[in-house]
């Protein structure tokens, strides 16, 4: 099969022909028909993420059709299309695991980082944490869904019932959950790159009832907000113009140290919080509203062979919406 692989961090992808992959017990073996390219991508690329499995094929938005099965590997039929998210594997046995929350799994392995992603013309996933794919939705318009749609429902839902939510960072996941947030009755105020007014009116397009620069001050306090971009300086912007009880969450896995702040700005039962990785709970749920809003992903399509473009276009800031590979 042809895949895109990393062989060091901070170099380029190559295309190489590597061995089909054959399924083991519990897995089943995808026909790869899109997968969508992810700010987490850019910083295993980047060295950020330092403990990645070499080589790696990237890529955990995956979306194939079912082309074999292992032993005991029995939830989906030949040619069923299915999503593959980050989450890829977990004990069960854990304290985490056995609680609800297998999100924070110690022994958690990721797609696209500890196992082979979809950044190929096949992969291998553990049917358990593969979600089907909503049949309405295209190949390449449900793959953004399975971390930028996935991830951002749960920093949505970890910022409680806030009616006024900002966003800080207009991309992939936030152009996804100001859809689900407007359609939630939520009012939702995004925060962008200073200039960049092409992206602010995309975000008045999707919903959005104010937008401007992340230095600016919204019309009104927030009660809650996500900050998306991997800015830590962002994290005390939020919290400045929020009002008491808003919670400010991550919803990155890499970020820039977070500047000190007096606590005045924190009183209040103001907090700070961070999403980790997700649930299946989450892929059901939010698959299953992803039909009913009806979110549109704006999307970016690159062939497989123009991974390391897709890459650039996210660490450029020049994207509007999601990169995904046409495989």
């Amino acid at each position: 099969m042809r895949a895109m692989v990393l062989r060091r961090q901070r170099e380029p992808l190559r295309l190489l022909n590597l061995p089909d992959p054959e399924p083991g017990r519990g897995q089943v073996l995808l026909r790869v028909a899109a997968c969508g390219v992810c700010r987490t991508d850019l910083h295993i690329v980047d060295g950020e993420l330092s403990e990645p499995k070499l080589p790696l094929v990237p890529g955990h938005q995956i979306v194939g059709t079912v082309a074999g099965a292992g032993e005991g590997a029995e939830r989906f039929a030949p040619g069923e299309r299915v999503g593959v998210p980050w989450l890829g594997w977990t004990c069960g046995v854990c304290r985490y695991c056995t609680s609800g929350r297998e999100n924070l799994c110690d022994r958690a392995k990721f797609t696209g980082y500890d196992v082979d992603g979809g950044y190929a013309e096949l992969a291998v996933a553990d049917e358990r944490f593969c979600f089907r794919i909503p049949a309405n939705m295209s190949d390449e318009g449900a793959a953004p869904l399975l971390c930028a749609g996935l991830i951002g429902y749960r920093a949505l839902r970890l910022a409680g019932d806030a009616e006024r939510i900002g966003f800080y960072g207009f991309g992939a996941s936030a152009h996804i959950l100001c859809q689900l947030a407007v359609h939630e009755g939520r009012r939702v105020f995004v925060f962008t790159r200073e200039g960049d007014e092409a992206g602010q009116a995309f975000a008045r397009g999707l919903g959005a009832e104010w937008a401007g620069a992340s230095g600016e001050a919204p019309p009104e306090q927030l009660d809650g907000a996500i900050v998306f971009a991997p800015v830590g300086p962002l994290m005390t912007a939020a919290l400045r113009v929020s009002a008491k009880g808003a919670r400010i969450v991550s919803a990155g896995i890499h970020m820039s140290d977070i500047p000190s702040f007096p606590y005045e700005q924190l009183w209040g039962e103001r907090s700070l919080a961070s999403v980790a990785n997700l649930t299946r709970r989450d892929g059901e749920e939010c698959l299953a509203l992803a039909p009913q809003v009806p979110i549109e992903t704006r999307i970016e399509v690159h062939p497989l062979e123009a991974a390391n473009e897709a890459i650039d276009s996210i660490r450029d800031g020049r994207l509007e919406g999601a990169a995904v590979l046409r495989v």
